[in-house]
């Protein structure tokens, strides 16, 4: 079996592949460091946030990571990658299935998995009840996760609707997202990363952006999908 790894700020996934996908496991990533686990996967490929913490047999950029795990979940070669993880979003411009360009934040959890946990934790609801509501959000105009959850407060004090709050967090994460995904002018769009649980957030992308976005079977693992593509391969390559 081939094995890849998604170290990432929050989980940790681990996928291993033959024909299909025969193995899957996603665990807290501190879990994952302080764990002997680690040591059976040094025969892997790995990638993500904390991909030189393991002697893995290949650590790979997390954008290739993830182009080679979407292209393989969904067949596509012609789109944009959106990849939404616990601290960071890439969004990638896909042609004939290999990476054209790409624009990322790696140093602000604005418009991330984090953002989102934090605003819902403000509100007391979990990450499925946030993920339903997108209509008739109230608007919240700080991207700054801390200035966001004192503005959320402000909110709840002038007794707007929940729902219209959890609406306004979920457009937020678009609003982020809109201008660096409108620069590449796309037809389709790829969702994966934790995030793309969230259907609101896919809904808001559908009507304001007016393309339909897909989802792929297991959006969270997608790096990780990728990284047991690539050493696959690469096993392919050395018989050769």
């Amino acid at each position: 079996m081939f094995f890849g790894i998604d170290i990432g700020s929050t989980t940790t996934k681990i996928v291993g592949i033959n024909e299909n996908i025969e193995y899957r496991k996603i665990i807290p990533t501190i879990e994952f460091i302080y764990s002997d686990e680690k040591e059976n996967f040094l025969d892997s490929v790995s990638t993500g946030y904390g991909r030189y913490t393991i002697k893995s047999k290949v650590a790979i950029p997390e954008i290739r990571a993830h182009v080679i795990g979407a292209v393989y979940q969904t067949n596509l070669e012609n789109f944009v990658l959106l990849d939404i993880g616990g601290q960071d979003f890439k969004i990638i411009n896909v042609k004939n299935g290999i990476l054209d360009d790409f624009v990322t934040n790696d140093k602000c959890a604005a418009g991330t998995g984090r953002f989102l946990e934090k605003m819902a934790n403000v509100l007391n609801v979990d990450m499925k009840e946030l993920s339903k509501n997108y209509e008739d959000p109230v608007k919240i105009n700080s991207t700054c996760t801390v200035f966001a959850e004192t503005e959320l407060v402000g909110l709840m004090m002038e007794k707007y609707p929940k729902e219209r709050l959890m609406a306004g967090i979920n457009y937020a994460v678009f609003e982020r997202i809109r201008p660096y995904i409108l620069r590449f002018r796309p037809k389709q769009i790829v969702f994966t990363g934790g995030v793309a649980n969230n259907r609101a957030i896919s809904k808001i992308i559908e009507e304001n952006i007016g393309i339909d976005v897909i989802i792929p079977k297991d959006p969270q693992a997608n790096g990780a999908i990728g990284c047991a593509i690539y050493s696959k391969k690469l096993h392919q390559r050395s018989m050769l």
